[in-house]
């Protein structure tokens, strides 16, 4: 059986170790050297950012989010044993893990090595699809001949390059299609290289749950299980007509991605339509200042994502999901484009104004689209807002401040909600 060492990249007939180095981190398969679609997902990206700068926090518990009455936007893997997960509000993350270092995060940083992370990847193939600052599919199809090497071998060195000259370790899905593939790389992490084959598809999916499915979020998972559907043996079980009269162009996806089947292509090239970022709380509520801490935090890393990929959006769109699930999204058109974080916040803020007693609420998110280059952001100002532009401009003179100095060096007030 084709072998591979991932700590030598040496390529051999199976073996419990490798016959070069004699290490064991050895990777068997059947179809080892044949798959070329990849799913590259860093380990607790922003934690392991910042235990790599600061080498004092590598065996501590590490939380990234904001003050107590805040959430947890990620966690490393010591703090995830002890039960802290992301989205989890930040009180009950230290009565899991009460001896957890909490640190905001730098997102001016993670910008950074995720440009490294990409220059690694472009290396590889010119057919790279990021789906956010850490992670990405890749397209590896041909690319042998250029390397001399296969897919699997180049994608061993990729997490290898990026422990030992970025200090950031990634998990390898590889597979003959998309969604195989982004599976694949959940199934050993961190530090993992998992293989889904075309000949062992079928077995693999058998009993798996339907949540798998990227996408079926609760909602949809409820709405499954209503009619008997758990895991894929229940959904393959299905024919085409009924699930697509069932549940709509959902029902066509979910009959072929029950047999393994997703005809998507990586595209290095798909438009950005829009940038969001949300948050599920832990309990659901309808406190309006908790509410408004968190409409500004998602409003912030909003307008640093937009700002990393020097885009502004011409609507801002805010999204609430009630304990129920059911869900209320409103939306505001603005005169021009924007990527400051006050100026989504006021806007956002001023669309749960006309929904806030509406809940609880169990999510909210915050989101720009209709995206443009950001050369034209922010260029007119609001004339029923004179302070506007001056706090755009303050807000800028901050995110140089931050880069220099760190993400703590100003920190606003409603931050801390």
């Amino acid at each position: 059986m084709p072998a591979l060492c991932r700590d030598c990249l040496e390529t051999f007939e199976t073996g419990p170790r490798c016959p070069s180095c004699g290490r064991p981190r050895v990777l068997e398969h059947p179809e080892l050297f044949d798959l070329s679609i990849a799913h590259m997902d860093c380990d607790a990206f922003y934690a392991s950012v910042e235990k790599r700068d600061n080498p004092e926090l590598r065996d501590k518990p590490v939380i990234i989010g904001g003050g107590r009455r805040g959430v947890v936007s990620t966690a490393c893997y010591i703090a995830r044993i002890k039960g802290v997960r992301s989205a989890m509000p930040m009180f009950q993350a230290l009565k899991l893990c009460p001896d957890a270092v909490v640190v905001r995060g730098r997102m001016s940083a993670y910008v950074d090595v995720s440009r490294q992370i990409r220059a690694l990847m472009d290396d590889l193939t010119p057919v790279v699809e990021p789906l956010s600052l850490d992670e990405a599919f890749l397209d590896l199809t041909g690319t042998a001949r250029l390397h001399g090497k296969p897919p699997a071998v180049m994608l061993a060195g990729l997490v290898r390059a990026m422990e030992t000259e970025l200090g950031i370790s990634g998990s390898i899905g590889l597979s003959h299609n998309k969604f195989l593939a982004k599976v694949a790389s959940d199934i050993d992490k961190p530090r993992g290289f998992a293989i889904i084959g075309k000949a062992e598809t079928a077995e693999f999916l058998h009993d798996k749950p339907v949540r798998l499915i990227w996408g079926v979020g609760h909602q949809a998972q409820a709405s499954l299980e209503k009619v008997g559907i758990r895991t894929f043996s229940d959904l393959i079980r299905w024919e085409k007509t009924d699930l697509v009269a069932r549940f709509g162009s959902m029902g066509e996806r979910l009959w072929h991605l029950a047999r393994g089947e997703d005809r998507r292509r990586v595209s290095a090239h798909a438009p950005v339509k829009s940038i969001s970022n949300e948050t599920t709380f832990g309990e659901d509520t309808n406190d309006p200042d908790i509410l408004d801490g968190h409409i500004w935090r998602l409003a912030e890393n909003v307008a640093d994502r937009a700002k990393a990929k020097e885009k502004a959006g011409h609507v801002v769109t805010l999204k609430l999901k009630r304990a129920n699930h059911s869900s209320l999204t409103r939306q505001s058109r603005l005169t021009d484009p924007t990527q400051i974080a006050d100026r989504i916040y006021r806007t956002a803020r001023a669309l749960f104004d006309q929904v806030g007693d509406e809940g609880p609420y169990r999510l909210v998110g915050v989101g720009i689209s209709h995206l443009s280059d950001a050369d034209m952001a922010d260029s007119e100002g609001d004339l029923l807002d004179p302070q506007a532009r001056q706090r755009a401009g303050a807000e800028r003179a901050s995110d140089d401040i931050r880069a220099r100095f760190g993400s703590d060096a100003i920190i606003k007030g409603r931050a801390l909600r």
